[in-house]
């Protein structure tokens, strides 16, 4: 193992100690009891089946025949859970090979925040998480299962189901993707559209016809945002089968894929010789692995907040130093829109998964001495699905990289670091993802602009006022002000001013987006603004210096006067669009730091 990666495992290991033993323990004491339908009443048993078919009834009286649970965020609202919609009668069917049953106990909400960018609902979209969450709980409390298969894919959706599956520890768990859509128009044009029309060089129809050109079908969006970085995370945390994230939908190699899993989930049931539970699969080590992926591949900087979140449900806390410290010794091998011109599916096709993990193992970034739902080992992800005479096989991934553009070895890296880095200083704490940044744009000094939501930005952008050097303070965007929203609405703006030679930077206790491009931006700053954090503190004109190569984020005001200063005060809180019904999972959330979670903070 590489030293850093060796030592901060350890330091992860050793922070955790007691959170991972409780949870390990809860995780057993559930196990140790058995499955849940042998324990009930016969009325109780027989509602647990009474709407199945006469085959499955025979097979269901049997308390110990293996039964697995489906659970799924369907919908056909979002481009990449529509595929979904198919995958219940196939696992069901594929159950029924075995002499198992499958049963779909119960559906969670799935949000697109590629529809509410920008809208009042998007400061639903993060606690959404935990909404999602506490529905998987709902499904699984029944306890009937002895396997449970979580069918969701984008992003907010894998961590919530993450999270509460893993308050099912004692079972596995694997996760059934559906795949990204095939390619539609390139990336680069799609961008030059979205500036022409932040511009007004554009009409609205002529963006239209674009966006419909670049998301134009089944599947994820293409672009290397969070949907994608949750199904490289599910790859290296072990939690797919090998190879399962980009295989397009509605495939014949998708439908083989979707039809192994309920299969291998009975095999590794409790009470068999490969029993690998949840609990199990995810560890330390396997949380290492995921942030090893995150960084070598420049994914979302969403997951500073929710594989915090996620870590922690397992009793394993991580922290933005982690990501730090890794970044800085883990090299950036990949570079997908919009670190790079292509999408995940020229990612897939130059080697994928099946490359970058065999690259991080080869370089002792990432755990191989790990439990994974295909086996021991996390080796048996450099492998790659394939149908041969209609059968599923695994064959060895490409050990070199088919297009050296968008994906390289380690020892021919992008960049010697990887995509995130910690930054902090009298303003507090945040992170920024440099992967899509140039270089020249690292070092940002200029003077605030001070905006209290997102809408006066893009109205001073609209009268012509951004034309200056300038760093935008865009405030009262954390959890607790008003859900966290990502503010990726605001990037084309941004990038024009970035684009006529001007010096840019955002700084906010907001989000950006898992598609943060190449304005600079320090985001998740915390304290957050609301309760009087130091961006509360700020005026027009101050000078502000993002600083990523040194990691600081200044302010050129002495700190005792900043601190003296009056707080700004955050607009008493909208209705509407849902948003009153959370207001007490804004009172409650967690700093961003420790993932922005109103479930732990509301158990404490």
């Amino acid at each position: 193992m590489h030293p850093v990666v060796q030592e901060v495992t350890e330091r992860i290991a050793h922070r955790s100690r007691e959170s991972r033993a409780a949870y390990l323990e809860r995780m057993e004491a559930a196990r140790r009891a058995g499955p849940g339908r042998a324990k009930l009443s016969c009325a109780n048993f027989a509602h647990a089946f009474a709407a199945l078919g006469e085959g499955d009834k025979q097979r269901m009286r049997d308390p110990f025949a293996p039964n697995v649970a489906i659970v799924s965020a369907y919908n056909d609202m979002l481009s990449a859970h529509q595929p979904l919609e198919r995958f219940p009668a196939i696992i069901k069917a594929a159950a029924h090979e075995i002499g198992a049953t499958a049963q779909f106990a119960g559906g969670v909400p799935a949000m697109c925040d590629g529809v509410t960018q920008g809208r009042p609902g998007m400061e639903l979209s993060l606690f959404s998480r935990d909404v999602i969450a506490m529905a998987t709980a709902v499904a699984l409390t029944h306890d009937a299962f002895d396997a449970a298969l979580m069918l969701g894919i984008c992003d907010k959706i894998v961590p919530g189901l993450f999270i509460g599956a893993l308050s099912f520890g004692h079972l596995p768990v694997i996760f059934v993707p559906g795949g990204p859509m095939t390619s539609g128009a390139s990336n680069a044009e799609k961008a030059r559209v979205r500036a022409l029309y932040a511009e007004g060089k554009a009409t609205r129809e002529e963006l239209l016809d674009m966006e419909m050109k670049s998301y134009h079908g089944p599947g994820t969006c293409t672009f290397y945002g969070t949907a994608n970085s949750n199904q490289m995370m599910m790859e290296m945390t072990g939690l797919h089968l090998p190879g399962s994230a980009f295989v397009t939908p509605n495939t014949p190699l998708r439908d083989a894929l979707v039809a192994a899993a309920p299969k291998r989930a009975v095999e590794i049931r409790d009470g068999g010789n490969a029993y690998a539970p949840m609990s199990g699969v995810v560890d330390v080590k396997s949380i290492v692995n995921a942030l090893a992926g995150l960084l070598a591949t420049g994914g979302s900087t969403n997951h500073t907040l929710h594989l915090v979140a996620m870590a922690r449900a397992a009793g394993v806390q991580i922290t933005w130093d982690d990501f730090d410290q890794l970044s800085r010794v883990t090299p950036l091998i990949a570079r997908v829109y919009p670190n790079g011109s292509e999408d995940v599916n020229a990612f897939h096709a130059a080697g994928g998964m099946a490359f970058v993990t065999r690259q991080l193992l080869d370089a002792g970034l990432a755990h191989d001495d790990v439990m994974t739902v295909a086996g021991p080992g996390l080796r048996r992800y450099q492998t790659e699905p394939f149908l041969q005479d209609g059968k599923l096989v695994w064959r060895e991934g490409t050990a070199v990289s088919l297009d050296r553009d968008l994906l390289r070895p380690v020892d021919d890296p992008f960049q010697s670091e990887g995509g995130l880095r910690l930054v902090e200083g009298p303003l507090g704490r945040g992170v920024i993802k440099t992967s899509a940044v140039k270089p020249e744009h690292l070092v940002v000094e200029a003077p605030a602009l001070v905006f209290d939501d997102q809408d006066d930005l893009l109205a001073a952008h609209k009268r012509g006022e951004l034309d200056r050097d300038f760093v935008a303070v865009v405030r009262f965007q954390g959890p607790r002000a008003n859900g966290m929203p990502e503010l990726h609405s605001l990037t084309p703006a941004l990038g024009v001013q970035l684009d006529k030679g001007f010096k840019v930077a955002l700084v906010t206790d907001g989000r950006m987006s898992g598609a943060s491009g190449k304005v600079p931006a320090a985001i998740h700053v915390t304290p957050e603004a609301k309760g009087g954090g130091p961006l509360s503190r700020v005026r027009d004109g101050d000078v502000i210096r993002l600083d990523a190569r040194a990691g600081r984020l200044e302010i050129r005001v002495d700190e005792r006067e900043l601190m003296s200063r009056p707080p700004a005060t955050a607009a008493p809180h909208a209705y509407g669009f849902g948003r009153e019904m959370f207001g007490w999972m804004r009172a409650v959330a967690g700093p961003a730091e420790e993932g922005a979670c109103s479930l732990f903070e509301a158990a404490a």
